[in-house]
């Protein structure tokens, strides 16, 4: 594996973008760092900002590591991959509306057909119904990767319920409170708008028949969700109702109400985050305790929005994410801004051949995995768990997918050893209503907290960072040069 991009020096001299950052650090004695890091834990602590794992034995409601240094990215910088994020979203939701209908892409034989119709994550029962506005994909994280000054790669692309955005939006107010001298010598892009760019965005896509106020409400599936945090407090900041299936019931004319003290209220739009399976049990799982029981007769009849739409997640399959620069091309003819990550289909004989030859320099992932599980990094697994996986490949083929080991950027953390680079990724996350695409500047920062891991996933003992896009000075760009 080549070695990593160092996004705060270039060589021995700090870059442009990491100036400040660099001469705080460098004024900064590291016990005043690790004080003011305990700081920031007994304040998440208090505002209950947690995130459970399940299966660990441990505590299930743990704090997400948040290390106080943060990772910046130059306005030009931001440019760039906005207008990537933006392309991306539009074709994957080009493709939902055409595999859900006239299945173009399929027709012409850019997509195997097999490895849409055949997947479980496509629904069937999506086929010819349009949401309102066309749109599927509401909300959605894409995982980039850096690996040079300017090669950022997506590594993931999340369209059924993304989370973490009241990560970025916490570890925002963290900084702000923390180290408001610092935040005040840079200009920074606000973030802090995004939960009314959400609730505008929610309410444009509501059913005609909804009114000029439609009521929203966030559908949780409960306490014991590892998001539940997130799903209160975009609740709460949105100003709407956080409730959970019991709470919601369609009467005969498949319109959904909210049980409430004064009675039943009628609802418009509902931001789910709960899975497809258990969305409703009377056309999903039976047994579901969480959804709501005709849900999806609503849904059709038109009388309700859901976000996002069931069915999104076969945009974000791992099988199909190889083909997105073809749906760009296919449904915007244009050429993808933001490239993929080189991937290996295990399905494919010549792919499984290569990856089998190539293990100890590959990753292999779950096609269907997801928050780092099922995950094997070539370089840093031993003999006997590169045998295991080319055993399961051969067992199950159409189950992996392979790619190269990318050198993931480094940014300065705070670490016990002191202040060290550690791997990291961005998930930035872009709403797409009727009025358009609304991509609040950043996103959420992960960290690989252990030295060498390139796992940054919080389910795999990752940590968060305050991401920093700086805004050019009044003078634009010219100016933002001269400084």
């Amino acid at each position: 594996m080549e070695r990593a991009f160092d996004e705060m020096h270039d060589g021995e001299r700090a870059r442009r973008t990491y100036a400040a950052i660099a001469e705080w650090l460098a004024q900064t004695p590291v016990e005043q760092l690790r004080r003011k890091s305990q700081e920031a834990e007994l304040l998440f602590r208090r505002l209950g900002i947690t995130f459970a794992v399940y299966g660990e034995g441990g505590d299930p409601e743990r704090l997400i590591p948040f290390d106080i240094i943060p990772r910046l990215i130059s306005a030009a910088e931001w440019r760039a991959l906005a207008a990537g994020l933006e392309q991306r979203v539009r074709a994957l939701n080009a493709f939902l509306r055409d595999v859900y209908t006239e299945q173009r892409i399929l027709k012409a034989g850019v997509i195997p057909r097999q490895l849409v119709i055949g997947n479980a994550a496509y629904q069937p029962l999506m086929a010819g119904f349009v949401p309102p506005g066309g749109i599927y994909i509401h909300i959605s994280g894409i995982d980039l990767v850096r690996t040079g000054p300017d090669a950022f790669f997506v590594l993931e692309d999340n369209c059924r319920t993304p989370s973490g955005v009241s990560y970025m939006l916490e570890n925002r107010e963290a900084m702000l409170r923390l180290f408001p001298r610092l935040c005040a010598r840079h200009r920074l892009a606000r973030i802090d708008r995004y939960p009314e760019h959400l609730l505008a965005m929610l309410k444009s896509v509501a059913p005609g028949r909804a009114g000029p106020d439609p009521t929203v409400v966030l559908l949780t599936p409960g306490s014991y969700n590892s998001a539940y945090y997130e799903h209160c407090f975009l609740a709460d900041e949105m100003g709407i109702e956080v409730v959970e299936g019991a709470d919601l019931f369609v009467d005969d004319q498949d319109v959904v109400y909210m049980r409430t003290t004064q009675g039943p209220k009628r609802v418009d739009v509902i931001y789910r985050r709960i899975d497809d399976d258990f969305l409703d049990p009377e056309v999903f799982r039976p047994d579901s305790l969480v959804g709501v029981p005709g849900l999806m007769r609503a849904y059709k009849a038109g009388n309700v929005t859901l976000a996002n739409a069931p069915g999104a997640g076969i945009a974000d399959d791992k099988a199909i994410y190889p083909y997105v620069p073809e749906m760009v091309r296919f449904y915007l003819g244009e050429e993808a801004k933001l490239p993929n990550v080189p991937t290996y289909l295990c399905e494919r004989e010549a792919d499984r051949a290569e990856v089998l030859a190539r293990l100890d320099q590959l990753v292999v992932k779950l096609a269907k995995g997801s928050g780092g599980y099922g995950m094997m990094i070539g370089p840093h697994a031993d003999a006997a768990t590169r045998a295991e996986f080319a055993r399961r490949i051969q067992e199950r083929p159409a189950d992996y997918i392979a790619q190269p080991t990318l050198a993931l950027s480094t940014v300065p953390t705070l670490t016990e050893e002191g202040i060290a680079p550690r791997h990291v990724d961005l998930r930035p996350f872009v709403l797409f209503g009727r009025d358009g695409v609304t991509i609040v500047p950043g996103g959420l920062t992960r960290v690989a907290l252990r030295k060498g891991s390139l796992i940054v996933n919080s389910s795999q003992g990752g940590g968060t960072k305050d991401t920093w896009v700086l805004e050019e000075p009044p003078g634009g760009a010219a100016e933002a040069a001269a400084c």
